[in-house]
C-alpha cells in the first residue's frame, strides 16, 4: 500500500478553468442537453472521453458524460503523457483536488485490481503531472458529485499486457460490492490536416464501434494513427467485452480545426459509449 497523498491539480487555469464558478458555468453548458439530444445510455459498461484543452473538446467529452448514468466508482485511464514512472501505474489511496473540491480514489477497488493484476504498480509519481485524467474529473463532479475513481496510467503499448488489464479490470468490476463505469481517456489523431485526420480517426472509431480491441490495436498501428489513448482504449474495450457489451456508439466527433478553425494540423476528438 503506498502512503495516501493529495494530489493538486496540475493543468487547472491552462487546460480548464481554475475559478470554481467559471469551471461550473462551462461544465454545465458542455453536458447540456439541446432540444435533439439522446437519452441516457443505462446499460453503460465504459467510454471513450477526450482530454485536451476543455475549449477545444469540452463539448465532445460534456456530450459523453451527460449520457452516461451516475455510478459510485470509476476506473479512468489515460496514456502516460510525461514518461514517468511504472509502464502500468495505479494510485489506490489518496486523493485528487480540482477547484471543485478533492476526490477520493477508491481504496477497496484498486487494491482489487492491484491483487489480480501483477503489472499494476504504485506509482503517484507517472500520475503527478499527468492531465488526462484530471480532465475526467470535474465533468463528473458536476455530473455524479459523489464518487470515487481508480487511476490508471497506461505506459506499455504491448497487445498482450493491454488485454490482461482489461481482463483483470472486468473481473474486479464483478466482484465489486457497487457499479464500476470504466472511463479511457484518450484523443484522436494528431497534428496532421484535417482531412487526413478524419480519414485515419474514422478507420479507429470503426474498430471501436465493432468492439473490436485487436483490430483497433491493428490500425493504429498498421495506419500510423497516433491515437494517444490507444492502450486504455484497448483495455477498456476488452474488459467491456467480458461485461457483456453489445454495442457502441459515436456519441460525438470533432477536431482542434473546428474550434480553431486551422485545418492544416489538427487533433481529434471522439466521444464513445459503450454497452
Amino acid at each position: 500500500m503506498e502512503t495516501p497523498v493529495l494530489r493538486p491539480p496540475a493543468v487547472a487555469g491552462r487546460f480548464y478553468p481554475a475559478r470554481p464558478d467559471i469551471l461550473k458555468r462551462d461544465l454545465t453548458e458542455y453536458m447540456s442537453a439541446g432540444p435533439d439530444s439522446s437519452p441516457e445510455v443505462d446499460g453503460a459498461l465504459g467510454c471513450v472521453a477526450p482530454h485536451a484543452g476543455y475549449m477545444y473538446s469540452g463539448h465532445v467529452a460534456g456530450a459523453v458524460y451527460r449520457r452516461l448514468p451516475a455510478r459510485p466508482s470509476y476506473i479512468i485511464l489515460c496514456p502516460n503523457h510525461t514518461g514517468r514512472g511504472e509502464p502500468l501505474a495505479i494510485m489506490s489511496s489518496g486523493a485528487w483536488q480540482t477547484p471543485l473540491g478533492a476526490v477520493a480514489v477508491d481504496q477497496k477497488l484498486a487494491e482489487a485490481l492491484v491483487d489480480s493484476c501483477h503489472l499494476l504498480k504504485h506509482d503517484s509519481n507517472a500520475h503527478a503531472d499527468e492531465h488526462a485524467i484530471e480532465v475526467q474529473l470535474p465533468f463528473l463532479q458536476v455530473r455524479v458529485a459523489d464518487f470515487r475513481f481508480v487511476p490508471i496510467a497506461v505506459g506499455v503499448g504491448n497487445y498482450a499486457a493491454l488485454e490482461f488489464l482489461g481482463h483483470c479490470m472486468a473481473h474486479a468490476v464483478q466482484t465489486a460490492s457497487t457499479p464500476v463505469m470504466i472511463v479511457a481517456s484518450s484523443d484522436m489523431n494528431h497534428y496532421e490536416p484535417d482531412g487526413i485526420t478524419r480519414v485515419k480517426d474514422r478507420k479507429a472509431i470503426d474498430k471501436m464501434l465493432a468492439l473490436d480491441p485487436n483490430g483497433l490495436y491493428d490500425v493504429v498501428r498498421r495506419e500510423h494513427i497516433s491515437m494517444c489513448g490507444y492502450g486504455p482504449t484497448v483495455a477498456m474495450l476488452t474488459a467491456a467485452l467480458e461485461l457483456g457489451a453489445k454495442k457502441a456508439e459515436l456519441v460525438k466527433y470533432a477536431t482542434s480545426a473546428d474550434t480553431s478553425g486551422d485545418r492544416s494540423a489538427v487533433v481529434g476528438y471522439a466521444g464513445v459509449i459503450v454497452s
